[in-house]
């Protein structure tokens, strides 16, 4: 029983260091900010840094639901009123990379620009 309880205890400890590991990675990330207000997508054009990984937080103010979307980048996202979430992009080449709302396709459009 004294020896489980050493390997459990080493496991939750090699586990805590794994976790403050990762965690302390992802606040490395440079963080960019999108919020989702009225079925539009402010600011419609967010600049990155080219080939450097990425995290963008979302934000849905509005009275529904909406979904990040986008074919280019392989990414999409579905927020209720007032949810928060992120994603992480890998490290993007130079270029223009569209995204949309898929509940207001008309007027939730946006851009995401690596330079």
């Amino acid at each position: 029983m004294f020896l489980f309880s050493r390997r459990l205890f080493g496991s939750l400890l090699v586990l805590i260091a794994l976790l403050a590991h990762a965690s302390s990675f992802a606040a490395d990330l440079p963080t960019f900010n999108l919020v989702i207000r009225n079925g539009h997508f402010v600011p419609e054009t967010t600049e990155v840094p080219a080939n450097t990984k990425f995290r963008l937080l979302i934000k849905n103010e509005g009275p529904g639901a909406e979904e990040f979307e986008s074919a280019e980048l392989h990414k999409e996202k579905v927020l209720a009123p007032g949810a928060s979430s992120f994603l992480i992009f890998q490290p993007l080449k130079p270029g223009t990379y569209k995204f949309f709302g898929e509940f207001h396709p008309d007027t939730a459009q946006g851009r995401i620009i690596a330079r």
